[in-house]
């Protein structure tokens, strides 16, 4: 899917309220570490959605490399945005001035618009501070650089970026 179709697909299964069913909410919080859980319960019901289907769809890509880390990499790998503090009209506008912009150059902006672009370094502080492994904050980190960027496993980031699709 193109950038463009995943950014509408995104935006439409914002519009739906609430989290994802019990069943993989109770799925998701046995993934995370204790110091974890209450990141997870500060994202929006559809961040939560959407991080559970990547989730699912890198243990499906990786089989028995999908340790616990990595599924928590998953999971939270869009935490730094509870930062920001946005929602979902001003998400876009935030997103369509980076895309038009440059993400990197507005991301540096004081205010919830530069918070939500660097969500990336502000998710990694989160996860560093609540005690998560390595891998997982570093994808938080990372999962807005090209591949040649990554510092972690190339096959692990390739599964984590082909189930994120964005």
């Amino acid at each position: 899917m193109t950038k463009a179709g995943h950014l509408v697909r995104r935006f439409l299964g914002s519009l739906k309220p609430g989290g994802p069913p019990p069943a993989d909410e109770a799925w998701a919080r046995d993934v995370l570490l204790a110091g974890e859980r209450p990141l997870w319960a500060r994202m929006s019901g559809p961040d939560r959605r959407h991080a559970v289907a990547v989730a699912r769809r890198t243990e499906a890509a990786l089989g028995a490399q999908a340790t616990r880390p990595v599924v928590a990499a998953a999971l939270l790998h869009d935490v730094g945005k509870v930062e920001a503090g946005l929602g979902t009209f001003a998400r876009v506008g935030a997103t369509l001035l980076g895309g038009a912009l440059g993400r990197e150059r507005l991301s540096h902006r004081p205010g919830r618009m530069g918070r939500y672009l660097r969500h990336d370094v502000l998710g990694a502080d989160l996860l560093a501070a609540a005690g998560s492994d390595p891998l997982t904050r570093t994808w938080a980190r990372e999962h807005h650089l090209p591949p040649a960027r990554w510092t972690v496993d190339p096959e692990v980031g390739a599964a984590l970026k082909a189930a994120d699709d964005d």
